[in-house]
């Protein structure tokens, strides 16, 4: 009997465990799907060639893999699996053909060694493996290699090369423009890094604007179509604080009227006003706060700040699955387990536990001196 009783609890701890470890995430993220396109939105001035069928992209900020400075391995093992899970079951389920990744994809990318950069990358692409079918781009992010004061030409070009990410650069893929911006380059000051961001920034500008029938258009340069881009960045546009925020992952109260300083936990006025006027975007997508946000610029601009993907910097992480065609586009907030649920469910399954074995020792009992009596 006392080894029916250890069977029985290995067998119900075991159960326990895969639910929360795997099954979790299936329960949580079926209730998330693609966003529906809404014809009322097109934009009617678009002309949206033969290969501007609807794309399906998802969205995430902010992973933070631990390096060997902060946390403990115990964390870094927890984090890992509970993104690696998240990540790979959002791929079974919902099967994103575009994945982009906004930045600060490691904790320490800024001051580790060229070996251990390279198992990052390598924890990296082991942890977010895609399908070959499947496009992911990254862009950098202030703990990847620094903000901008901390740069050097070594450490940008290091994370340029292992993860193929420049400074800026436009994506078109199935006639949406995506351009992919490192936050740090806009600080207009003529850094190594900033000149050429703003020259490529420019040329971004003059080919968007030569599609759509303005100015000249450069040889070689041209675009088949037009449409408004999707900015994608590491830090948020201009805005004072997270007071506007009302998503349901933003910041705690006593954080959100925190001012924010430019080109810090945002972009500065002057780059934000650059972007608006030189690109003319429809949709911006950012992170780096580590806490929900949408906003609308100008009347019709929305920027998606999205929370960080890791539960160490967030009780309920979240992603973005989002359906956009030239003309038209629909976003979708998704929400993974929160961390507080999983370990209620870890003490209520062990408390069950323990009780139903005490039950089936108590009716044992009985029965033994009913035996015994008789």
């Amino acid at each position: 009997m006392r080894i029916n009783y250890i069977t029985k609890f290995l067998l119900a701890v075991c159960l326990l465990v895969f639910y929360c470890e795997v099954v979790i995430y299936y329960v949580v993220l079926l209730q998330c799907g693609w966003p529906q396109l809404d014809p009322a939105t097109a934009d009617r001035s678009i002309r949206v060639g033969p290969d501007g069928g609807p794309l399906r992209v998802m969205l995430l900020a902010d992973t933070h893999l631990l390096g060997s400075r902060n946390g403990h391995w115990f964390d870094k093992l927890r984090r890992e699996w509970q993104m690696y899970r998240a990540f790979q079951t959002v791929m079974s389920l919902h099967n994103p053909e575009v994945i982009f990744v906004l930045g600060d994809l490691f904790d320490e990318g800024l001051w580790c060694s060229e070996k251990e950069f390279a198992y990052y990358v390598k924890r990296f692409h082991s942890l977010f493996s895609v399908p070959e079918d499947t496009q992911l781009y990254v862009v950098v992010g202030n703990h990847d290699v620094g903000f901008h004061y901390g740069i050097s030409p070594y450490l940008h070009e290091r994370f340029s090369s292992a993860l193929q990410a420049p400074s800026v650069h436009m994506k078109t893929i199935r006639g949406n423009h995506f351009v992919l911006v490192n936050s740090m380059a806009l600080e207009g000051d003529g850094c190594f890094l900033c000149r050429p961001a703003e020259i490529q920034l420019q040329k971004i500008s003059r080919r968007l604007k030569c599609a759509k029938g303005i100015g000249t258009c450069e040889k070689g340069m041209e675009l088949e179509h037009y449409s408004r881009p999707i900015i994608i960045q590491h830090f948020p546009m201009y805005r004072e604080s997270d007071a506007l925020c009302r998503e349901p992952d933003r910041a705690p109260e006593d954080e959100r009227t925190h001012k924010f300083r430019e080109r810090w936990e945002c972009l500065s006025r002057e780059a934000s006003e650059t972007v608006y006027d030189s690109l003319k975007p429809r949709l911006i997508f950012d992170g780096h706060t580590h806490h929900g946000c949408h906003l609308v610029h100008d009347g019709d601009i929305h920027e998606w700040t999205l929370p960080s993907f890791s539960w160490r910097n967030k009780n309920n992480p979240s992603f973005v699955l989002a359906v956009v065609a030239p003309d038209n586009h629909a976003v979708a907030k998704c929400y993974m387990p929160q961390e507080s649920t999983v370990i209620s469910v870890y003490i209520a399954g062990v408390a069950l536990i323990l009780l139903g074995l005490l039950v089936s020792h108590r009716r044992f009992c009985r029965r033994l001196r009913f035996y015994k009596s008789n």
